[in-house]
């Protein structure tokens, strides 16, 4: 587990005392008459290795509400700072200062604020032992006790599987990704295994099954560790307000989901040959999230959704998968949570959260069955607005009015990800889970990217103006025309983020652009055809497809020559 201190003031009893693994509090008994704590600093090591680690900082504050912030700490050693996010921070010597972004200062009582660093190191990596937040003291040194640490999971597993391993590369994607004119740039890059129907686990028209994948993972690890990431996707009426990816099961087909599906994934993942292998899986992309959005009385409600909604067999199926592979002790599983321009907005966020809970709990399963989230899944969602903030406002008008924004209260993908963790967390996950984020597909415009916001004619004209995303609206999803490479994948990069992924592989069709026959269950959707005018769902819009398109998961050759041309950070 991840080494943590927990800094407090005369509030907590002290628990016991710190194991060698390097958990470390302060507290001390409260007294009759001590005021209650000022604050708290919860410093977590996420990562570290022989000359670095990442840092996640997470402050409460308990006094009176703040328009800015500061936070203050010293090393023992010769630890520094070298990049950090949601915060600026600098150093002088050992001393080192967290001071707010604009847009993060606001504190309230009782509020927290999270910001996180990467930093070197030589010898070793002390815990710091003082915090203060504006100058008040947020913990005292209590000689040497402390929380102690909760140790690694009973089931071995790691805090992050992603830190410190390789992620597979599949050969299979490596080789059409490098068959591509520059794609040799890219091709060693991980991406997913899509087991997206039954077919797929003993492999479907000569691709690689499970066990062939799981194989080529032993091969490439050798002696280092390996995550290999499987996306798991075959629910019974799969994709209820799509078509594009319709499954081959139908609505009342959750025994032979269970039997057909899962339980062959389940013995594969238990054969202790694969034990060395740490396994990461995405749990049923968009089913959770359609229940949210796509039932009942709203406007974008289908009879399909409505079906599923009524019979619990999205529930049921999660609940069922995260529970058999869930007890297998090398595999993480992450539960797909929809992307912020489809749960971010009031409506949606809270009611997600509390129906991700109840899968969750559902089947057998519990909380401790989920290792965290996955964002963005086979998404064109930026990462990081850099040009506009959900707190910005033009000639008095707010910028959740424009029509981009549209009242959301996230306006990219990290920031989504952050909070819709701790909303989880309220709601009753673990406070350890942590969050993916797929950047396969997000990066948009290359060095072409617009550097500021839009002019401020006109709330509209400044986000449409400085917006990396160029989608003609957010609910577009089908091979997006202009979209590029994201962040490459990479292992912590950002507080509360286990890692960014390229779950979806770059340049596997999203759909056909017109209606093609096949044996692999898979409908004609117009989201996907480029001359469709739109539907409630993205606002009676067009597509912004690209045409020629095959279907869905299939090699599209102009979609991957694109996503390269428009890669940022560029190839």
């Amino acid at each position: 587990m991840s080494r943590t201190r927990t800094a407090l003031l005369a509030s907590l009893v002290l628990l016991g005392g710190a194991t060698t693994t390097g958990t470390a509090a302060a507290a001390v008994a409260p007294e009759p008459g001590i005021a209650a704590v000022p604050c708290t600093v919860d410093y977590k090591v996420q990562n570290q290795w022989d000359t670095g680690f990442t840092t996640a900082v997470t402050v409460t504050n308990n006094s009176a509400a703040k328009s800015s912030w500061s936070v203050k700490w010293s090393y023992a050693g010769n630890q520094k700072v070298t990049s950090g996010w949601n915060a600026r921070i600098t150093q002088s010597g050992t001393a080192v200062t967290a001071a707010n972004e604009s847009y993060n200062g606001t504190l309230a009582r009782g509020g927290s604020v999270s910001f996180g660093f990467n930093a070197s190191y030589s010898g070793t990596n002390a815990l710091p032992t003082g915090f203060t937040l504006d100058g008040v003291t947020c913990n005292v040194d209590d000689g040497g006790g402390g929380d102690p640490d909760p140790g690694p999971d009973p089931s071995g597993r790691v805090d992050n599987p992603y830190a410190g391993a390789k992620v597979y590369v599949n050969p299979e994607w490596s080789a059409k990704a490098a068959a591509e004119p520059g794609g040799s740039r890219v091709s060693n890059q991980p991406t997913g295994v899509w087991l997206d129907r039954i077919a797929a686990i003993d492999g479907a028209g000569g691709s690689m099954g499970l066990r062939a994948h799981l194989d080529a993972a032993l091969a490439q690890k050798g002696s280092n560790e390996e995550v290999v990431q499987l996306v798991v996707y075959d629910l019974p009426g799969r994709d209820c307000a799509a078509l594009a990816s319709n499954g081959e099961l139908g609505p009342t087909e959750i025994d032979k989901y269970k039997t057909q599906f899962i339980d062959p994934i389940a013995a594969i993942l238990s054969d202790s040959k694969y034990a060395s292998l740490r396994i990461v899986t995405t749990i049923e992309i968009d089913s959770l999230p359609n229940l949210v959005t796509n039932t009942g009385s709203r406007a974008t409600a289908t009879p399909q959704c409505d079906t599923m909604q009524a019979n619990g067999n999205y529930v049921k199926g999660v609940g069922y998968a995260l529970a058999k592979l869930g007890a297998i002790p090398n595999v993480y599983n992450y539960i797909d949570a929809g992307h912020h321009g489809w749960l971010g907005w009031d409506d949606n966020f809270g009611p997600s959260a509390t129906l991700f809970k109840q899968a969750a709990t559902s089947e057998g399963a519990t909380v401790d069955d989920v290792h965290g989230f996955i964002t963005n899944t086979a998404n064109y969602s930026a990462l990081k607005e850099n040009n506009f903030t959900v707190n910005d406002s033009v000639n008095g008008t707010t910028v959740r009015q424009s029509k981009w924004v549209d009242w959301n209260r996230y306006v990219d993908e990290l920031s989504y990800a952050q909070a819709f963790r701790n909303q989880l967390v309220s709601v009753g996950f673990n406070s350890g889970i942590g969050m993916l984020i797929d950047t396969s597909r997000n990066g948009w415009g290359g060095g072409a990217r617009p550097t500021g916001p839009g002019a401020t004619t006109s709330v509209d004209t400044y986000v449409d103006g400085g917006r990396y995303d160029r989608r003609i609206h957010i609910g577009n999803w089908c091979n997006q025309s202009g979209a590029g490479l994201g962040e490459r994948p990479q292992a912590a990069p950002a507080t509360g983020i286990d890692a960014y992924v390229w779950m979806k592989p770059p340049g596997e069709s999203d759909g056909s652009s017109s209606a093609i026959s096949n044996d692999e269950g898979k409908g004609f959707d117009r989201m996907c055809d480029p001359t469709y005018t739109g539907n409630a769902r993205n606002g009676n819009n067009l597509s912004g497809a690209l045409p020629n398109a095959p279907l869905s998961g299939h090699w599209f050759s102009a979609q991957f020559q694109q996503l390269m041309a428009n890669a940022y950070p560029a190839l």
